[in-house]
């Protein structure tokens, strides 16, 4: 018998050229949320479209980082329970139906509803690692927003109690090799930014032995090592991505001093 959930769901998706991996995206959770609310920051491809196929609301606005977007995109929804999807992610029907099952109690203990990734690397699931632990996703509204950073904005909630879910959300994060690497070159690039305008400085040297502890991080402490040569690589990535991130702003601090 199937659970009846007593907390109807809005879900908000952001996106930009996202026509080649959106619908997936959708078909999976449309005419199960409640409210389906896509907002697009200028695509120029068919995103736009194939959202309205889906969805009770598409919004297009200007692009003004991560953080204020999804907050934007917050504001739309109208009930109280949240769920912030992006269009790489992909919901599983045993994922929806454990969801129904945890919110199927009249008053909910907790304000946060936290999912495993199941990201996919390299056409397999990495198991271990970063993009392997459990992402914040679904959230009671009341006092709820994001840290407006241009990347990895964080969900603030007041007197946060969470829950971790058993199953994972598939996450195909990079189309290829290339977009990995352009990927987080951009994020690095915008994190850097962000430090060189709070005031930070680094060095080349710093950037260098950034490199090697995320790597040995993922590697070793975070069991990257037990994913095979995937989870070698993945390691190198994000120890690539932590080199970037200074070097960038130690380029930045060259360029003032410079001027």
């Amino acid at each position: 018998m199937r659970v009846v959930r007593k907390h109807k769901i809005s879900c908000f998706v952001i996106a930009c050229d996202e026509e080649d991996r959106i619908e997936r995206c959708l078909e999976s959770l449309a005419g199960w949320v409640d409210e389906l609310i896509v907002l697009d920051s200028g695509s120029e491809d068919s995103t736009v479209a194939i959202a309205k196929k889906y969805c009770s609301l598409v919004s297009q606005t200007n692009w003004p980082g991560y953080g204020v977007q999804r907050n934007r995109a917050l504001d739309l929804c109208q009930h109280d329970w949240v769920l912030n999807i992006d269009a790489d992610e992909v919901m599983s029907d045993a994922l929806k139906a454990e969801i129904d099952q945890v919110l199927s109690i009249e008053h909910p203990t907790f304000n946060l509803i936290k999912i495993k990734w199941r990201t996919y690397f390299f056409g397999k699931p990495l198991k271990y690692g970063r993009y392997s632990s459990p992402q914040g996703k679904l959230f009671l509204k009341t006092g709820a927003r994001f840290k407006a950073r241009q990347v990895h904005e964080t969900l603030l909630l007041p007197n946060e109690q969470s829950i971790t879910l058993k199953h994972s959300l598939s996450h195909f994060s990079w189309r290829d090799y290339q977009h990995l690497q352009e990927k987080h070159l951009k994020y690095a690039c915008l994190l850097a930014q962000e430090k060189f305008n709070q005031g930070q400085t680094s060095s080349l040297n710093y950037a260098c032995l950034r490199f090697f502890t995320d790597f040995i991080q993922q590697y070793l402490l975070r069991l990257g090592c037990l994913d095979g040569w995937r989870g070698f690589l993945m390691a190198i990535v994000i120890g690539r991505y932590s080199f970037d991130k200074y070097a960038a702003l130690n380029e930045l601090v060259i360029r003032v001093k410079n001027s």
